[in-house]
Order: C-alpha cells, then sequence, then structure tokens
C-alpha cells in the first residue's frame, strides 16, 4: 500500500513541466573603489572588501529606446498626412500604426510609394494633423453661453468667443457662423434652450457647436438657481422661442 503511494506521488511530480523563458538583462557596473595598482611581473595584491562594492552605471532593461520613423499610407488623426514621415516612440509605433497597417518603415522605397500625386495634393481633405481632432473636440462639448439678466441683448459672435474661451478654446470671430433667426433677449423662456453655431477652422474644418443659454443677474438676490452638470440634462431647441403671440394664432388661423 505505501509503496503505491509512493508511486503516484512520483508520477505527479514527473508530470508536472516547468517553464523556462529566457531574459535579457544587462547592467553596465562599475567599482566603488578602485583596487591598487601593483608592479609589473609581481603577483596583484588581495582584494578587500570594499573593492565589491559596485555602482550601477547604466540598465539596458530601462533604458529608453531610440524614435522610430515610419512613413504613413494614410491621414491619421493626430499624426500626419499620407507620405508624411513621422518620428514617435516605438510603442505608439508598434500599436497604433505599424500593426493596424496605417504606417511601414522608413525606406528610400517605401517613400517613393507613398508620396502623394498632384490629384492628391490638389484634393486638401484636412488642414492639420490636429484639425479633425479639435473637431471632435467641439462637437462632444455643450458650451454655456452666459448672459445678462437685467439688460437687453442681441447675441453675437463675440459672446461665443468668449464662452469659449472660459471653456478653454481660442477662436476667432469671423471663424464663428451663428444660426439665421436672431437670439435675444433677456427671457427667461430661452434659460437652457438650446441652439447649434458653426466653427469653421483653416477655412476649411467645420464643427457644429452646441450652446445653451443661461441669464446671469450681478444682483445675487436676482440669480437663478445654479444647477449642477447642466449639460447633463436634457434640453429643448430655441427655435420659435420668444415670437409673439399674435404670430401664433396667425399660424394656428392658417393651418384651420
Amino acid at each position: 500500500m505505501l509503496k503505491n503511494i509512493c508511486v503516484t506521488q512520483f508520477n505527479l511530480l514527473k508530470s508536472a513541466t516547468s517553464l523556462q523563458q529566457q531574459v535579457r538583462t544587462t547592467f553596465v557596473l562599475k567599482r566603488k573603489y578602485d583596487p591598487l595598482l601593483h608592479k609589473t611581473n609581481e603577483k596583484p595584491r588581495r582584494l578587500r572588501a570594499k573593492h565589491f562594492i559596485y555602482e550601477l552605471v547604466e540598465d539596458t532593461l530601462v533604458k529608453k529606446q531610440p524614435n522610430l520613423e515610419v512613413v504613413l499610407k494614410t491621414f491619421v488623426e493626430g499624426v500626419g498626412d499620407k507620405g508624411d514621415v513621422v518620428s514617435m516612440k516605438p510603442h505608439f509605433v508598434y500599436n497604433k500604426l505599424l500593426l493596424p497597417g496605417l504606417a511601414t518603415y522608413k525606406t528610400p522605397e517605401n517613400i517613393t510609394k507613398y508620396a502623394k500625386t498632384e490629384a492628391e495634393k490638389s484634393a486638401v481633405q484636412h488642414s492639420s494633423p490636429y484639425a479633425q481632432r479639435t473637431v471632435n473636440m467641439l462637437q462632444t462639448i455643450v458650451l454655456a453661453v452666459v448672459m445678462n439678466k437685467d439688460e437687453p441683448w442681441v447675441l453675437e459672435p463675440w459672446h461665443i468667443k468668449a464662452s469659449l474661451r472660459k471653456a478653454g478654446f481660442h477662436c476667432k470671430e469671423e471663424c464663428i457662423t451663428l444660426p439665421k433667426e436672431r437670439i435675444e433677449g433677456p427671457d427667461l423662456r430661452k434659460e437652457n434652450k438650446e441652439f447649434c453655431c458653426t466653427i469653421t477652422i483653416n477655412n476649411l474644418e467645420q464643427a457644429t457647436l452646441r450652446c445653451r443659454i443661461h441669464h446671469w443677474s450681478t444682483d445675487p438676490s436676482e440669480r437663478l438657481p445654479y444647477v449642477l452638470e447642466h449639460w447633463k440634462l436634457p434640453s429643448e431647441p430655441l427655435l420659435n422661442v420668444g415670437l409673439p403671440d399674435n404670430a401664433d394664432t396667425e399660424s394656428t388661423d392658417k393651418t384651420v
């Protein structure tokens, strides 16, 4: 009985496999205390304990790898256009450019192969590598346009410019296109109502920016209650808001 138990334990240990993986680690060291010199044809002096104290000069495992130069096969947002030679970190190049097939290694043959033709140069689709990224960022936000609650106003491009500056975007007034409808106030019926304007980037790309009207008063007692994260709340469109009552009656009479 004891013999069978020993055999089974031996077989279990024998069937286990060990994983052996080669690890390349190279450390460059130097002695902290240099050993003393000895005369020619004489026995070297015995090293002491302090001579075996080393200082780390370089660890190749954490050594920063040089950038890789690749040629882009197509437009890559935030990187470049087709035929551009870019130099970036190896980790980003391998995972984001080479593996998806968006780029290839820089060689004279690849530079000639993926160079832009005259037709592609004339048909400009992107003004810069970062223009499309700016468009995506503008289309994901809801801009709060804070207007005066006490004084009359008419919405103009410089109001959108100031609101964008508060949100971290710098834009010229010439690049802002407001809706055709005239937006004026103060009118509490327009509070938190949403409208859209167009932002032109580099005279080429266009982004649709969502905006919401918020009234603000210099008198603390007249201010509206603060709404936390207003951009997450549902909103109604600003179209046909603020029209006189007789216009509504006229439209109903026509439909009848």
